[in-house]
């Protein structure tokens, strides 16, 4: 997850542990929104995913992320912290993509619409505008080994029956 008020944007993966390969599913991006309206779509594909955001949140200084992120978790969100390594985590996303191990969902408009214009400037640095599903990717890379399996619904147990049977 990407935030900030200009724009925030999320992708939803899920990953076959025995190909490696994450399969992105599901997106969102929204302008101009609190964040409370943020989480009633983010939780729409199911409140148990858990989430990674950038630590610093876009808040103007740590203090301001720290706050942010805390918001989004007393809003119910479940949410840690990503590595938000830029070089590093564009290497690991390019390796998985260039290997076939990231696999984009076609009803992916707004994450291919991304993809498309991404891009570095002359001087070789990652031209920052219009990123957020991009950023959301590499954060999701980034902890692909803390992805969790559907916790199963709980069985209530009837207890058993006092008495005789004939």
């Amino acid at each position: 997850m990407d935030v900030g008020w200009n724009c925030t944007g999320a992708i939803w993966g899920a990953r076959d542990v025995q190909s490696d390969t994450v399969y992105l599913y599901h997106e969102y991006k929204r302008s101009h929104a609190e964040p409370s309206i943020h989480v009633q779509a983010i939780k729409s594909p199911g409140e148990w995913i858990p989430g990674f955001i950038d630590p610093a949140s876009r808040g103007r200084n740590q203090k301001d992320g720290s706050q942010l992120l805390q918001d989004y978790r007393n809003l119910g969100l479940s949410l840690q912290t990503a590595d938000n390594g830029v070089e590093s985590g564009l290497y690991s996303v390019w390796n998985r993509m260039s290997s076939g191990r990231i696999k984009v969902f076609r009803s992916l408009g707004k994450w291919l619409e991304e993809f498309r214009l991404y891009r570095r400037d002359e001087r070789g640095n990652v031209v920052k505008a219009n990123d957020h599903l991009m950023d959301s990717m590499r954060y999701l890379d980034s902890r692909v080994s803390h992805m969790i399996v559907k916790p199963l619904p709980k069985v209530q147990v009837q207890p058993p029956r006092v008495g005789a049977w004939s």
